[in-house]
């Protein structure tokens, strides 16, 4: 047994994830007209920054992503008789609340308004504290070296690149943790590619108008579909950033790449910029302006949706439909195709009601998690299901109803060598709408619909037969 203090980093080391951060994109969350005050902040230093941060959000250190094999570790020093030290570069208030949760430390070190406690800062109040070679230290960038240099036993946990071949020469290295590594798969969830298959709705428009043979149409059709699904990646790793509290709470949000620390804030905020200017600008190069005028509303839309509308009863659902509904708009823009009301009508009905199919299983699961309150930053209760579900089935019943009047308008007859066969399409769809909502009333509905649809055989085959009935129609 050694009398000396085990000394333990934080961010990326004890907490796969980083606390300025974290407290950055809550900030942003609570107060997006405020989104540029930080920067104002950050030329104070970044100790007043922190401090700002920290006093400006609410941060849930319950659900913080930490690491087991660190806490582990943490167990077993403790179990020998050590002390246990938390310093960290993040705000002393933050740290102490996750000393306080955590239980397993003796002391916390942390930075205050008057000091950063990081690289040669947090190295000096070690040495002064417990001298040179007095202590071990567990830590994982480059701020770190300073530390492990003047520690008696160095600790490197998932270390960041470049870290691991600049450790080689410290000579005091006892260990190396790996615990987390960086995937494409972590990449492919948190871009979800699966969620791609949505953009095929840009080709609607050239399937109702009987141009799917014409390869420049196609052409334009598979640009506008990749150009779409990176603005969409996009979306989806700053809508992720901006939920990652939500998104712990949840049953299986929870493991999402960002909220799960298995990628870290930082890569997030890098990586859907990038996103968005190769989006913008192939669309800009390749296709009509009209496109990329659509795709700029729905980025504008989502933003909305992420920041205030998701939290908005009845104008989240709304807002989703229309999201969907812009997809077609966006391929009838790429293809200089002109729209019918039928099909925006046709489209908001179905999609507003496969969003409201999303709440319901959402809410369903919060009722037998014994939630009784709003759910998730939703408006809505689980008292609502009934509403709800009311609301959705309707809404997918009068997607049937237009479908049924389109049959007899004048532009189908010249469209559709036999438009009565489009009848026999009513009644799939009717089924399919039916069954969706009994298995999501029966609690067997992924919480995304249009995912469930892609992946359910039965669904698939309907959808099948509702395209073979329409190409008989014509």
């Amino acid at each position: 047994m050694t009398s000396q203090p085990f000394v333990v980093d934080l961010d990326g080391t004890l907490l796969k994830s980083d606390l300025l951060f974290e407290c950055a994109m809550a900030f942003v969350r609570s107060k997006p007209l405020q989104c540029l005050k930080p920067l104002a902040w950050l030329t104070h230093g970044k100790a007043y920054l922190k401090e700002q941060l920290a006093q400006s959000t609410d941060i849930d250190v319950a659900t913080l992503p930490y690491d087991p094999d660190v806490l582990w570790m943490i167990e077993a020093q403790r179990n020998s008789g050590r002390k246990i030290v938390l310093a960290t570069a993040s705000h002393y208030s933050l740290a102490v609340r996750i000393a306080e949760h955590l239980q397993v430390f003796d002391e916390v070190l942390g930075t205050t308004l008057e000091r950063n406690l990081s690289g040669t800062h947090k190295r000096d109040v070690l040495v002064t504290s417990y001298g040179e070679r007095g202590f071990d230290y567990v830590g994982n960038s480059f701020d770190d070296l300073p530390i492990w240099r003047s520690a008696r036993q160095a600790f490197v946990v998932n270390p960041l690149p470049g870290v691991a071949l600049a450790i080689r020469h410290l000579g005091n290295v006892v260990q190396v943790i790996r615990s987390d590594a960086t995937t494409l798969r972590s990449w492919s969830k948190a871009l979800r590619i699966h969620q791609w298959m949505k953009n095929a709705l840009i080709f609607v428009p050239l399937l109702a108008a009987h141009q799917l043979a014409h390869p420049l149409q196609l052409w334009h059709g598979v640009l506008a579909f990749v150009f779409f699904g990176l603005c969409a990646s996009g979306v989806y790793v700053l809508n992720d950033l901006l939920d990652l509290a939500d998104d712990r709470k949840h049953p299986t949000k929870r493991h999402r790449p960002f909220a799960s620390g298995s990628l870290s804030i930082k890569s997030g905020l890098m990586v859907f910029p990038l996103l968005l200017l190769v989006s913008f600008t192939g669309a800009w190069i390749w296709l009509p302006r009209s496109f990329v005028a659509v795709l700029a509303c729905y980025y504008v839309l989502t933003l909305v949706y992420s920041l205030v509308l998701k939290r908005l009863m009845a104008l989240d659902v709304i807002t989703l439909a229309l999201l969907y509904t812009l997809r077609i708009i966006a391929g009838g823009a790429a293809f200089g195709l002109e729209l019918t009301g039928w099909m925006l009508a046709f489209s908001m009905f179905m999609f507003l009601s496969l969003a409201l199919v999303k709440r319901y299983a959402e809410l369903l699961v919060a009722l037998h998690s014994g939630i009784t309150g709003k759910t998730g930053g939703r408006d809505y209760f689980p008292a609502d299901l009934a509403m709800l579900s009311s609301l959705g089935a309707a809404s997918g019943y009068l997607t049937v109803m237009v479908l049924a009047l389109y049959i007899h308008d004048s532009g189908t007859t010249a469209l559709y060598a036999h438009p009565r066969w489009i009848w026999l399409a009513c009644p799939v769809l009717l089924l399919w709408i039916t069954r969706i909502w009994l298995l999501t009333h029966r609690g067997r509905m992924n919480d995304d619909p249009v995912v469930f649809a892609l992946r359910d055989r039965l669904s698939l085959a309907m959808g099948v037969l509702f395209c073979l009935i329409f190409w008989v129609a014509a």
